[in-house]
């Protein structure tokens, strides 16, 4: 069975030495010493690895069961989620007024991490509850808030989001879900969804759907989308749960992974809702829930990725085949261990490159998320809405791409259910397709992100990395290793953005064939920046003396491998967006 060990000593390198956070001015902030960071993910490492890990494989294996309209989790889930309520670990983030421990969000998003990569289909079910919980907690009303967030931040009650329908994922205009008004301010919600996580399950009292309708009369297409809170137990006034409402699982989704968590067809029968936010402007409500959860996504990606590294990393060395034709590195065995091989090497350093670098943009993106929320920092916010989609589509997509290159270390072994590589496969495979499929990342990247507000975030964020090089040059060895790649990158996303403006306004095509490029672009130009950033910390700690050189010596081996094998791949992105669209759009649809 695989294991997991909870990274800790990574995430606190980018906590402390790469970020800086209890030395940033963001409100908050100065309770993020190293000790308090430390005792806060060693206590969540070993739930993630003592209690989440092992439940796994039993809700891979097990899966959830649909038995007179009630869904039942795998064996030991209900016990578990029970122990990270009492722990509190499902409130870290939260407003102090409803219960929440109030920590910053970048705390949360490193916690989150471990019991992702422990347990993803687990973790799913509080961490859509959070999304809930945001979006209430940004567009609801006293008297919402009041009722539904206390529960909420406890997971005595959980929380779901309700968009998608059998005819139409994306596109939401063409939903069909309608909310009709009533005497009393209600609205009753009819309609069906699909695809929803956590729909139906038996680990909370409550279940607090917030789903898409249309208000019968008003705006046709995503105008006329409006956001409600439905309730599966109506809440009585003085907060006790009444009758059962009008919401009904209609089926269990049968799916390729993720099996421990309910994806539900939810059926709407007239159920009571309250309208969230403002009648039709359901998008930007929901939206609060989805950006959050976009993040969540992408950090699924390449924590799946980090689990899978870790157990092939194990097998590399456990296993005999072969001898390094350097000279045998085990000469009283039959055969050397993998690892000494140098493909296995080139696909572990891939891994290790990609999922470090990841770990850091995520912070790096959840540390600018602190900053506007707490700081009221709008040019913080602006970066964040740019990244947002090269979080979560370049991050899933090479998630999944690593887990199957961990499974690939075992050979025959990773094909083969009984050693559990495949389950990183089959569970990372949902990030790069649920909460907007990694082309509709792509095209709202290149669409709307990158002219939005005149473009002036795109061009921060190219300021960003102008500054981080002139401020950090000096130093032959660092500016050659890190900083000269990082600048050649950047000079390619440049000139993408360039091709985009001179060449997207005659022929829409030829910015949209070339976005999904472009979004693999900025995703290595990231992770390039953020390589660069702890390529630097590292030569910094060494240089003052620190005492686990081995630890900072790694990291710069490691940056210097993603800055010369993997960024240049900016250079064959760029290639295939000059090319333009007319060979992508060369066959008619009947060609195909």
């Amino acid at each position: 069975m695989p294991s997991y060990t909870a990274p800790v000593k990574d995430m606190q390198f980018v906590l402390h030495d790469v970020l800086k956070v209890s030395a940033q001015t963001v409100p908050g902030y100065d309770e993020l010493e190293a000790n308090f960071t430390s005792a806060v993910l060693d206590e969540a490492g070993k739930i993630a690895s003592e209690v989440l890990q092992p439940l796994n494989v039993v809700g891979d294996k097990e899966g959830c069961k649909l038995e007179n309209g009630v869904v039942r989790t795998p064996t030991g889930f209900k016990a578990a989620f029970d122990q990270m309520k009492e722990g509190g670990w499902t409130a870290l983030d939260c407003n102090p007024e409803y219960g929440g421990q109030g920590m910053p969000y970048v705390l949360a998003v490193a916690v989150g991490e471990q019991f992702t990569a422990a347990n993803m289909a687990f973790n799913m079910y509080q961490g859509l509850t959070h999304g809930a919980y945001s979006a209430i907690h940004a567009h609801g009303t006293d008297a919402q808030k009041a009722t539904y967030l206390p529960k909420m931040v406890s997971c005595d009650w959980t929380g779901t989001m309700n968009l998608t329908e059998p005819h139409c994922g994306t596109d939401l205009g063409l939903m069909r879900t309608k909310a009709a008004p009533q005497n009393d301010g209600s609205y009753k919600i009819s309609g069906q969804k699909i695809f929803i996580s956590a729909g139906e399950h038996d680990m909370s009292d409550n279940i607090i759907h917030l789903v898409l309708a249309k208000i019968e009369g008003g705006p046709e297409g995503i105008k006329g989308v409006s956001l409600f809170i439905v309730p599966k137990f109506i809440v009585k006034e003085d907060g006790s749960l009444g009758e059962r409402n009008g919401v009904s699982v209609g089926s269990i989704e049968e799916k390729m992974g993720i099996h421990g968590n309910s994806t539900c067809v939810m059926n709407y029968d007239e159920a009571t809702g309250y309208l969230l936010g403002t009648e039709h402007k359901g998008m930007r409500a929901m939206f609060t829930m989805m950006n959050e959860a976009r993040i969540g996504v992408g950090l699924q990606g390449y924590a799946q990725a980090e689990a899978a590294y870790q157990n092939a990393v194990i097998y590399a060395n456990d296993r005999l085949q072969g001898r390094d034709v350097t000279g045998a590195k085990n000469p009283d065995g039959p055969a050397d261990p993998l690892i000494v091989h140098p493909d296995i090497r080139r696909n572990l350093m891939d891994q290790k490159s990609f999922i470090e670098g990841a770990r850091a943009f995520t912070f790096w993106g959840a540390n600018m998320i602190d900053q506007h929320v707490r700081a009221d920092d709008d040019a913080a916010h602006g970066i964040v809405s740019l990244i947002t989609p090269v979080i979560k589509g370049f991050l899933t997509d090479k998630g999944f791409e690593y887990a199957t290159a961990a499974q690939q270390v075992y050979g025959g072994h990773g094909y083969i259910e009984e050693w559990g590589m495949s389950q990183f496969a089959r569970d990372a495979r949902i990030t790069q397709i649920y909460e907007g499929a990694n082309g509709v990342q792509a095209l709202d990247l290149v669409g709307r992100k990158l002219a939005q507000d005149g473009g002036k975030h795109v061009m921060a964020f190219f300021e960003i990395v102008k500054s981080f090089i002139k401020e950090n040059s000096g130093n032959e060895e660092y500016e050659k290793s890190f900083l000269d790649p990082l600048k050649a990158a950047s000079k390619d996303l440049q000139a993408a953005g360039m091709y985009f403006m001179q060449n997207g306004m005659k022929n829409p095509n030829h910015a949209l064939a070339g976005s999904y490029d472009f979004m693999h672009m900025f995703g290595h130009v990231c992770l390039g920046l953020m390589w660069a950033k702890m390529g630097k910390a590292a030569m910094d700690a060494l240089e003052n003396g620190a005492s686990d050189t081995a630890f900072y010596e790694t990291k710069i081996a490691t940056g210097k491998y993603y800055m010369a094998r993997q960024l240049p791949a900016t250079g064959m992105h760029l290639a295939r967006i000059e090319s333009g669209a007319d060979t992508v759009m060369a066959l008619d649809a009947a060609s195909f």
